[in-house]
């Protein structure tokens, strides 16, 4: 192989994998063009077949009058030999031959013909059935890519979180407001531990010793009364 070769071969490589990366990133388009393809060859595949159908008919109808014109020698040639006619008998007698040579020539290419028409026909509604499959196909596929790519992209933005400026700014926001938090927790644990906190403490204990003193000097004096009064009711009696 010559130098020249070996340029046209890596010439032709890198040409294969440029149109085959610019075929991944477009499906659509290699789906259509595909799709395309085959309709056009459907197209010429009915010409065809509407040729082959135009032959059967063609030959059925041929057929049709040769037998015709055969009913009418056979119902001709009787007359002939009866009225002693011998010349009109002969070449009804040869036309006869003919019409049956002719006849059976037909039905062996009708036969033929229809057996073509119909292979004719079941590959064409094959065919048909072959697009519709890979117009599906087609519908399908780029549904795929399309939630692959849905699922890339969300997958990339989860990656990404971690890095993003505003997920930053939220951990700040929030380191803050737990320090502020603290700040407040550790106020408020001072306060309760401050001198004015702990006279606050003793007041309420002072007002809670004074005021059950008073509530037992009540009961007492209360007590007190009631004897008095059961005392006097037992003199009366």
């Amino acid at each position: 192989m010559g130098f020249f070769d070996r340029i046209g071969n890596l010439w032709n490589g890198f040409w294969g994998l440029w149109i085959s990366g610019k075929e991944s990133k477009n499906p659509e388009a290699v789906y259509e063009a595909a799709i395309d393809e085959r309709i056009k060859k459907h197209r010429d595949l009915k010409k065809a077949v509407s040729g082959i159908v135009y032959l059967r008919n063609k030959i059925s109808t041929e057929l049709e009058t040769k037998e015709r014109e055969l009913k009418e020698v056979n119902g001709q040639l009787p007359v002939a030999i009866e009225s002693g006619d011998d010349d009109v008998a002969i070449v009804l007698l040869t036309k006869k031959n003919e019409l049956e040579k002719a006849l059976e020539q037909l039905k062996v290419d009708s036969e033929k013909v229809t057996a073509q028409a119909n292979d004719a026909k079941d590959s064409l509604v094959a065919f048909q059935g072959e697009i519709e499959k890979l117009k599906r196909e087609r519908d399908e596929m780029l549904a795929k890519k399309a939630t692959a790519e849905a699922r890339i992209q969300i997958q990339e933005t989860l990656d990404g979180l971690s890095t993003d400026a505003d997920i930053k700014a939220l951990e700040n926001v929030r380191e803050h407001i737990h320090k502020m938090q603290a700040e407040a927790d550790i106020g408020t644990e001072m306060k309760a531990d401050s001198l004015d906190s702990r006279l606050a403490k003793v007041k309420a204990k002072a007002q809670d010793a004074t005021a059950k003193s008073q509530l037992d000097e009540l009961k007492k004096q209360m007590a007190a009364r009631n004897a008095a009064a059961e005392g006097a009711v037992k003199k009366t009696m």
